[in-house]
């Protein structure tokens, strides 16, 4: 497969080293500096609320307009204080947590899992990923060193494309998990051939005791050579294009390989120093082999079953899927589509689902690094820890962006990170979706029964809003279950390459958050009756993730657009808002980011204004209308994503607004308004010619012309559809009754209508 490079911007950065897995610990002068951050906000906030009340409202006796002026503006930077104030305490606790982590070694992990083995699902939720992003991701799964393992891949692709590629593309991905397999049934056949020669050599009592466990740690030296070996030459066969080629080869597959290399000269230095190891360690050493290339892995396609769910978004996926889990169906044809019923005992089947305590869920565009599952298992096995119901790390970006929108968007992905580290400090942990382990007992609790085309079917996962892994966090914790990020950096995820595909994944990021409050404000009050009351910080926290992209997004919008009296601004507001950026500044560097990006987060934010009021809007209609938004998927593609509707021309409304805003200021004498716009038009116009780029938006602008210009022919093929499935089914008919069997019908093909 010819794969697309991207040619590198200039002002990228061409460093490929990743961040560390461990967070450094910090010295107690930045703790210290950050609390007196949060003291300067709050006291400046206080001397601004203060002055201005008492000079607008008491000096002076305000009519109606200033009053309301002067009440709009004391709330919106009251808002978008508190937002910062938020980031200042998840940082606090983000930087406790660092201090206070301390990782468990190796062997105590591996102890454990030699006596308990629970078994973990893998679910990899993909539709119309490229096959080398699916595959690496696989990849990334498959290598996790953990016993009994399942990995499914689960296609939402269409399994009757009328278009030859899709179809191709689908059969090649097919192929791939095949491929993955097949290539790894050498080394895990050569080491179950090793644990079981040791076993026996180990009854057998030929020899003596101290020549075995000799004899026994040569020969492991030589296996964890050759696994290191084998995994230097996979990585050698991959095709590194770009830098997320790199980081996987070196970061999954390479540091894989050098840490077997690295245990392989410690048992050699063992055996030099005469030190003797135990039967149970040996053992413990040839069953990691075994783990790392030890797997089940296989596809699924729910839309090849009438009696699954076929809406198109990931939490029906995965859905799906979870409701077979721990049964045995037979596949039946009624109406020509195909269902899934469950069989009797001793009853013959078609297709058996294994159980699992845990279940991984994986974005099929994110990676792993080796230990993922080890470690967060491992934690969720302590006693002291069986009220965690998911457990994550939260994902960071690939360094060496080529492009510089991506690299200003890795460096907000990773400030996500450090706050939600802080977040779990103060039990205010969200569900982030690309990577997370679940315990499957908590998720059986939060479960809906519903009717899928007649069909008894469970949503474990609430698809109500596009942002379903933060209503599943509201609806866990409901239930007194705990979630938790593990403090260390574990998972990465790919980071929208240009400004299309952003303007989908934050667009569907910031629908939802106000569905979900009347939610959060539920489970408050419910936790309290129970005796289990949400701590404030706790519910402080969460409101502001909900929520804060909404305020932020109508205070900016006002501050453009509107001409408040420039008596409303106020020496106060700069310094109440210092602190954050000086916080900020200090976070990005790091991250080993520039202090100045806070700069370009700012414009960056500005171009961002549009499409997070879109996505509140699509929240508000939804609340009103009680119709779900549907789900649009992120493209990760080689090529660059088109921008659609007025997100081409917003850009350039802003810039033209602040230019005018800027001018007319100047010339009313209202100097703190012109600067505020003159800033605003500045930060605006580098943030387009820097993120989106000039050429890319005249490109965009004809595109849009030209689509609205030519109106595509419509298809007669779902009419003919529906002609055909109501021809008459013998099967079908004494199965359903004719009225319930048309309904399921035409309920399908409304579903395949909406896909379409």
């Amino acid at each position: 497969m010819q794969v697309t490079v991207r040619k590198r911007q200039f002002g990228t950065e061409k460093d490929l080293f990743a961040l560390p897995v461990r967070h450094m610990k910090e010295n107690n002068r930045k703790l210290s500096i950050n609390r007196i951050f949060i003291v300067v906000t709050l006291l400046f906030w206080v001397c601004y609320v203060s002055s201005t009340v008492y000079k607008q409202m008491i000096e002076v006796t305000p009519n109606f307009r200033s009053a309301v002026e002067t009440i709009l503006y004391i709330v919106i930077v009251t808002l978008l204080d508190f937002s910062a104030l938020m980031y200042l305490i998840e940082r606090e606790g983000a930087l406790k947590r660092f201090e206070q982590h301390t990782r468990v070694p190796r062997q105590n992990m591996e102890a454990h899992f030699s006596k308990r083995q629970p078994k973990m699902m893998v679910l990899v939720p993909s539709y119309d990923e490229e096959i080398k992003v699916i595959r690496q991701t696989l990849l990334s799964a498959v290598l996790q060193e953990y016993p009994d393992i399942h990995i499914v891949l689960l296609l939402d692709d269409k399994p009757k494309s009328g278009h030859q590629e899709a179809i191709d593309k689908l059969e090649s991905t097919k192929a791939a998990v095949l491929d993955i397999s097949k290539r790894f049934e050498g080394p895990s056949q050569r080491f179950k051939q090793s644990l079981r020669s040791f076993e026996n050599k180990k009854k057998s009592k030929k020899k003596s005791q101290v020549d075995h466990g000799f004899e026994a740690t040569q020969k492991l030296v030589q296996e964890y050579e050759w696994a290191a070996d084998w995994l230097m030459a996979l990585a050698n066969s991959e095709k590194a294009a770009d830098h997320v080629d790199h980081f996987f080869v070196d970061k999954v597959i390479k540091a894989l390989a050098d840490n077997l290399y690295l245990t392989s000269s410690a048992i050699n230095k063992a055996i030099s120093e005469e030190a003797a190891m135990s039967y149970e360690r040996i053992h413990q050493l040839h069953c990691r082999l075994i783990w790392i290339f030890t797997f089940n892995i296989s596809f699924f396609q729910r839309k090849d079953y009438l009696s699954l769910s076929h809406e198109a978004n990931k939490a029906m996926n995965l859905n799906s899927y979870i409701n077979l889990m721990g049964g045995k169906y037979k596949v039946e044809k009624i109406a020509n589509n195909k269902v899934l019923l469950p069989v009797q005992e001793n009853e013959s089947f078609g297709l058996e689902v294994p159980d699992s305590e845990y279940i991984l869920t994986l974005d099929a565009d994110s990676i792993l690094l080796m230990e993922y599952c080890l470690r967060l298992v491992y934690l969720m096995d302590q006693k002291q820890n069986e009220q965690i119901a998911v457990t994550q790390t939260p994902y960071s970006s690939f360094r060496g962006s080529p492009t510089r929108i991506e690299r200003i968007t890795g460096s907000t992905t990773d400030i996500q990170h450090l706050l939600h580290q802080g977040s779990t400090h103060f039990e205010a942990t969200f569900w982030v979706g690309a990577n997370a382990v679940i315990r499957k007992k908590a998720l059986e609790e939060i479960a809906e029964v519903d009717d899928i085309h007649g069909f008894v079917f469970q949503r474990f996962i609430q698809d109500r809003t596009v942002i379903e892994d933060t209503e599943s966090s509201i609806d866990l914790r409901r239930k007194g279950w705990r979630l938790y990020n593990y403090p260390e950096r574990l998972s990465y995820s790919a980071t929208p390459p240009d400004f299309g595909s952003l303007v989908i994944q934050r667009g569907r990021w910031a629908n939802g958050g106000l569905l979900i409050l009347p939610k959060l404000l539920s489970a408050r009050k419910q936790l309290k009756r129970e005796g289990k009351p949400m701590r404030r910080l706790e519910f402080l926290i969460r409101v502001n993730y909900m929520c804060s992209v909404a305020w932020a997004s109508f205070g900016l919008l006002f501050l453009l657009i509107y001409p408040f009296d420039s008596k409303l601004l106020s020496l106060f507001i700069l310094l109440s808002a210092i602190p954050y950026f000086m916080a900020m500044a200090s976070d990005l560097k790091y991250l080993r980011y520039k202090r100045l990006d806070v700069f370009g987060i700012y414009g960056f934010n500005l171009l961002l204004l549009p499409v997070n009021l879109a996505g509140v809007f699509k929240s508000i209609q939804q609340g009103l209308t009680n119709k779900k938004i549907p789900f649009a998927r992120t493209p990760k593609v080689d090529n660059r994503t088109s921008v659609h509707g007025w997100y081409v021309f917003a850009p350039i409304a802003i810039i033209v607004y602040s230019v005018l805003t800027c001018l007319t200021s100047y010339q009313d004498g209202n100097w703190p308004n012109a600067l505020f716009a003159g800033f605003n038009t500045v930060a605006a116009l580098w943030a387009t010619i820097s993120y989106i780029g000039l050429m890319n938006m005249v490109k965009d602008i004809l595109n849009n012309f030209l689509n609205w210009l030519l109106v595509e022919e419509k298809s007669e093929k779902i009419e003919n559809a529906t002609e055909q499935s109501e021809e008459i089914d013998w099967r079908s008919i004494l199965y359903y009754g004719e009225k319930e069997e048309k309904l399921s019908l035409r309920v399908a093909i409304e579903h395949h209508k909406a896909h379409d």
